[in-house]
């Protein structure tokens, strides 16, 4: 869920504990629960929220268009059936476009075409189930290409392995 806020439009609040897990709610008179960090899946959030940080902060499809409308567009918002979300965010040059799809169901989704904007190799940037994150390492092997099939209203589809619970963040190819 981290990700799906970090990279859907608006400016970002995270509660402080929250960037490893801390499992009681944040109070000023204590110090914030450090020793969950010795906890593999603790450590995993924390790699994963500095990875989202870092994402944002450096790329602009992010940011720029954080507060402005044609900074985001659905790609498909209707599969409920598969409770899949897809969207594309887009700074204020064509440079660099992202795809984001979301799968907030516990199966994987094997074969899942979305549409892409446009042709090439889309790179895999992050992937919530990585193995670095204590994920299961569902994923699309760091890159998909667009093919020539059209899907959602778009001239381009790429053929995703979604990962249960999990969120996938591709870069496209420079305009």
């Amino acid at each position: 869920l981290y990700c799906y806020q970090w990279f859907f439009t608006g400016k970002k609040l995270l509660f402080m504990g929250g960037e490893f897990g801390q499992w009681r709610e944040w109070n000023h008179d204590n110090s914030l629960d450090w020793h969950l960090l010795a906890s593999p899946a603790h450590a995993g959030l924390q790699r994963w929220v500095q990875d989202l940080n870092r994402l944002y902060a450096t790329t602009p499809a992010l940011y720029e268009g954080d507060c402005d409308p044609a900074g985001f567009t659905w790609v498909d918002c209707n599969d409920a059936a598969h409770s899949v979300l897809c969207f594309v965010r887009q700074g204020h040059s064509d440079a660099t476009t992202v795809l984001i799809a979301c799968n907030f169901t516990p199966v994987p989704r094997l074969h899942y075409r979305v549409g892409a904007p446009r042709a090439g190799v889309w790179r895999e940037v992050l992937n919530s189930d990585a193995q670095a994150y204590e994920g299961q390492g569902f994923g699309n092997m760091g890159a998909v290409e667009a093919v020539p099939v059209a899907q959602h209203g778009r001239p381009y589809s790429l053929e995703l392995t979604l990962p249960p619970l999990g969120i996938v963040f591709f870069m496209s190819p420079e305009a």
